[in-house]
C-alpha cells in the first residue's frame, strides 16, 4: 500500500478556490461592498459557490492525512490485530477519498449562468416509422419522471401524435432549480435497439428520436424586431373539441432573418397560441446565438460534450442487453429500466465532469 496525493491540477485549483474564498470573505466585511447592493449580491453568490468547495477540500485533506497515519501504523506495528484494523481503515479511507475527489471536482465546475433557467425541450420521432414515434413517447415519459424525481414542473406547449401511444413531435417547458444545467446534455440523436411489439419473428429493430433542449429566453436576452416576423393564423386541424376546429386560432410565426418557423394550435385562444409560439421562437433564437458563440470558442474541440452539436447520435438504449451507452464519453450502464424511469443522475454527473475536463484541457 502506498501514500495518496492529489494530482497537481486538482491541488492547484483547490488552493486557488481556498485563496479566493479568503479574499471574498474579507471583501464582504468592507464598507465599499456592504454599501453597494450589486457588489454585495455578486460577492455573496461567489461565496455560496466557493464555500462547499472549501469545506469538501478540508474534508479531503483530512482524509489524506488520516490515510497517511494509517499507513504509518501498518508499517510500524507488529501486533496482528492492530495491523488488521489499520488495513480495514486504509480501505475505508481510500473509498472515502475517491468519493471526496469526485465531489470536489464537481463542486469546482464554474456555475453556468443559464443553469437555473427553465428549459424548452423538443422531442421528435426520427428514422424508424411508428417504432420511432413510440420511442419518442418513451423519452417524453423519461423526462417527465426525471422532473417528478427532482420536483420540477412541466408545461406542454404543443404535441403531434401518431399511432396510439406514439409521438411525432412534442414541445414542453420544464421549470425548477437547475433545469437547463442538467437537461442540456440531452440534446442530440437518441437511438433505441429493441424488438417491436409488431415484430412477429423477434428481430431487433433500430430507430431514433431527436431531442433539442433550449434555455427559456427572457425578454432581456434578445430583442426581436416585430418587422422581422410574419404571423399567419389558420384553423386547427387536430383533435381538441368543437371550438378548436371552427375558429382561426392556430398561429404560425416565421422569423424572416433566420427562417425559423414555430406553430402552435393547442389552445382555443389565438392570443394564447401566439404567446406560446413566441416563447418557443425566443428560446430557439437564444439557443442559436449560444451555439454560434460556443462553436466559435470550441472550433478545435474533438468531442461533442458542450458544443451544441446535435448532428450525431449521443446515446443508445439497448433493450436486449439492458444497456444504455452515452457515446460522447464512452459510458455504459447496465440499468436501462432505471434510466427510462427518470434516473439520469449518473449520466448527468459523468457528462458534467467530462465537459469540465475538456474545458481544462483546452486551456492548457
Amino acid at each position: 500500500m502506498k501514500s495518496l496525493a492529489l494530482d497537481s491540477k486538482l491541488e492547484e485549483r483547490l488552493s486557488e478556490a481556498e485563496r479566493r474564498f479568503g479574499e471574498v470573505n474579507e471583501a464582504l466585511t468592507t464598507q465599499d461592498v456592504l454599501s453597494n447592493p450589486g457588489k454585495l449580491r455578486d460577492y455573496g453568490q461567489e461565496r455560496s459557490h466557493l464555500e462547499p468547495v472549501v469545506i469538501s477540500g478540508l474534508d479531503l485533506r483530512g482524509a489524506l492525512q488520516e490515510h497517511e497515519g494509517a499507513l504509518e501504523l501498518l508499517e510500524e506495528s507488529e501486533d496482528p490485530d492492530i495491523r488488521v484494523l489499520a488495513e480495514e481503515e486504509i480501505v475505508q479511507l481510500e473509498q472515502r477519498i475517491d468519493s471526496l475527489i469526485q465531489k470536489v471536482r464537481e463542486l469546482l465546475i464554474p456555475p453556468d449562468p443559464l443553469s437555473n433557467r427553465a428549459a424548452v425541450v423538443e422531442v421528435r420521432a426520427g428514422t424508424g416509422g411508428d417504432e420511432a414515434g413510440l420511442f419518442a413517447a418513451d423519452l417524453m415519459r423519461m423526462y417527465r419522471l426525471m422532473a417528478e424525481h427532482r420536483g420540477w414542473t412541466i408545461e406542454l406547449m404543443s404535441i403531434s401524435e401518431g399511432i396510439p401511444g406514439s409521438v411525432k413531435e412534442a414541445i414542453f417547458t420544464v421549470r425548477g432549480k437547475g433545469v437547463y444545467g442538467r437537461l442540456r446534455y440531452e440534446s442530440g440523436v437518441h437511438r433505441v435497439q429493441r424488438v417491436p411489439e409488431t415484430e412477429a419473428q423477434g428481430r431487433i429493430h433500430t430507430s431514433a428520436a431527436t431531442v433539442a433542449v433550449l434555455p427559456e429566453a427572457e425578454e432581456v436576452d434578445l430583442r426581436i424586431d416585430p418587422n422581422d416576423l410574419r404571423i399567419d393564423v389558420f384553423r386547427s386541424s387536430g383533435p381538441g373539441g368543437q371550438s378548436v376546429n371552427t375558429t382561426d386560432s392556430a398561429v404560425r410565426i416565421t422569423h424572416i432573418p433566420t427562417g425559423l418557423v414555430v406553430s402552435c394550435q393547442d389552445e382555443k385562444s389565438q392570443h394564447k397560441n401566439k404567446a406560446k409560439a413566441m416563447k418557443v421562437l425566443r428560446s430557439r433564437l437564444l439557443d442559436q446565438m449560444i451555439a454560434d458563440q460556443e462553436a466559435e470558442r470550441a472550433r478545435e474541440r474533438r468531442t461533442q460534450v458542450g458544443t451544441g452539436d446535435r448532428s450525431a447520435k449521443i446515446r443508445t438504449y439497448n433493450y436486449p442487453q439492458n444497456r444504455v451507452t452515452d457515446h460522447r464519453i464512452g459510458l455504459t450502464l447496465y440499468r436501462l429500466g432505471e434510466v427510462l424511469d427518470g434516473d439520469l443522475e449518473e449520466l448527468v454527473r459523468a457528462l458534467l465532469l467530462a465537459e469540465e475536463e475538456e474545458r481544462l484541457g483546452g486551456k492548457s
